[in-house]
């Protein structure tokens, strides 16, 4: 099952970063290293051995890592360097030399040609990242920290490199009826995917200001998506569906305090996990199965909200199934309830560091799906920003 659950890397992507700067380094010296390499190559063997390779080696080496100037001065070195070996050796004026000198030439201009095009393909991959993540900000954005007194995390883990958004979503929005929020995962991948979030966040968005009740709010979402099922065409208008679950965080009757519980509408979602402030943790299976949004069409039953105790100090966590579907190498599902069972946070944002480092110890770094999480604390009465608790990882480990 991987190892005990702890705090790696502080949540970032990524190896050993001094492993990359060594890389780094080795890349930066390999140019001169190679031109050093021809030219002893060639004092140190017959003349009948040329070095002309290694020398046309080492512009196209600088060519995608090294900026144009860089580039072009290891092609004149190059150049240079060949053209100074025959002149040393007194065949400069041979055919074979000349023919050597004009290869090498001729590869450190096309290495000036591949530094151009991978400069302007950087540009645009840099393009199309501000894009992606303002649309992202426009579409998904993050919540606050604090949202009507609860403390706040979320996390939007993509599957693929360089991705910012796909088909996983979640919002929180404080209302006059609490604190709402929706966490859900919409059929499918690439923009159908990202239309289909934009609908349910705004319809989200609105219905939760305005319906007295969450099942009110599960039923706005459901004609949204079907009003979105109408207009497209092919197979997302018969098999669009989203998984989602709601929950509602109402307030006392002074406005300023909690109620107590939290109430939970689940629609065909994986179930939500409570965390307790002394380690506890209860899944929050619901008492009957419902199917996804946006399949009404196929059965009709009325949204029923479960409340749950919802005490001071404890935390809520809210996850798609790209956490609870990721497996590892030997194809064992992770499973959130176990790792996380027994386990105390200063808050939300480090549980979430966590979690996602212990995802990827047990995938070995590598998803095949998105993951979006979400957790809200209820802090308890005089609790500080930070509190002092037991590590992450108990000594010994599991």
């Amino acid at each position: 099952m991987g190892q005990p659950l702890g705090v790696v890397g502080g949540g970032r992507r990524g190896g050993d970063p001094r492993s990359y700067g060594r890389a780094r380094r080795f890349i930066r010296a390999l140019p001169p290293l190679v031109i050093v390499g021809g030219v002893v190559f060639d004092l140190l063997t017959p003349a009948k051995y040329s070095a002309a390779p290694l020398f046309s080696a080492a512009p196209l080496i600088a060519a995608p890592f090294f900026s144009t100037l860089t580039t072009l001065l290891t092609g004149i070195a190059a150049v240079l360097a060949s053209l100074g070996l025959h002149v040393y050796n007194e065949t400069a004026l041979e055919i074979s030399s000349l023919t050597e000198v004009l290869t090498v030439l001729t590869v450190s201009a096309l290495a000036l040609l591949i530094n151009r095009v991978v400069r302007r393909s950087g540009e645009r991959l840099a393009s199309a990242r501000v894009i992606a993540e303002t649309a992202q900000k426009a579409v998904l954005p993050t919540p606050a920290e604090r949202i009507g007194g609860l403390h706040c995390a979320a996390r939007y883990e993509a599957a693929q490199a360089d991705a910012f958004i796909g088909g996983d979503l979640f919002a929180v929005q404080d209302t006059p009826f609490g604190v709402r929020l929706v966490v859900g995962d919409v059929r499918g991948k690439g923009m159908e995917a990202v239309e289909a979030v934009a609908v349910v966040i705004g319809a989200f968005r609105e219905a939760a200001e305005q319906e007295r009740t969450l099942e009110g709010v599960a039923g706005r979402l459901e004609r949204a998506l079907a009003r979105e099922g109408t207009r497209r065409d092919g197979l997302d208008a018969f098999e669009g569906f989203t998984t989602a679950v709601l929950a509602e965080i109402p307030r006392g009757d002074g406005g300023g305090t909690f109620d107590g519980f939290v109430r939970v509408v689940n629609r065909g979602h994986p179930p939500p996990l409570m965390l307790y402030a002394d380690g506890r943790l209860d899944t929050m299976d619901p008492g009957e199965a419902a199917l996804p949004l946006g399949m009404g069409d196929l059965a009709a039953w009325p949204d029923r909200a479960e409340a749950r105790p919802y005490p001071p100090g404890a935390t809520l966590l809210f996850y798609t199934d790209g956490l609870s579907e990721a497996r590892n190498a030997e194809g064992v599902f992770y499973d959130p309830g176990q790792r996380l069972a027994g386990r105390i946070f200063p808050g939300p944002e480090e549980l979430l560091d966590a979690l996602v480092d212990d995802v990827r110890l047990h995938t070995g770094g590598g998803s095949t799906d998105d993951m979006a999480l979400l957790a809200v604390s209820r802090p308890a009465t005089g609790q500080p920003e930070r509190r002092r608790t037991m590590p992450v990882v108990p000594p010994g480990g599991r």
